[in-house]
């Protein structure tokens, strides 16, 4: 848990409901800075796991391959 006398704190607005959702991932004294914190970083490992394992945007290896024998033949 980080030092609260040296982060800046602001209030945002949330439904109960959304506040109970929240809390349902905290564990016993945690607070939902810590809890968001959590589950931000999840959150960016996820989509970063996502990036990673899209096919989009990308070659097959082997045309790679044949691509670069012919730019850069032997």
């Amino acid at each position: 848990m980080r030092d609260k006398k040296f982060m800046d704190i602001t209030t945002i607005q949330l439904s109960k409901e959304m506040r109970d959702k929240i809390s349902s991932f905290g564990m016993k004294g945690e607070s939902y800075d810590d809890i968001l914190r959590r589950i931000y970083s999840f959150a960016v490992k996820e989509q970063l796991r996502n990036f990673l394992m899209s096919g989009e945007g990308f070659i097959p290896i082997e045309d790679a391959i044949t691509e670069a024998e012919k730019k850069w033949p032997k």
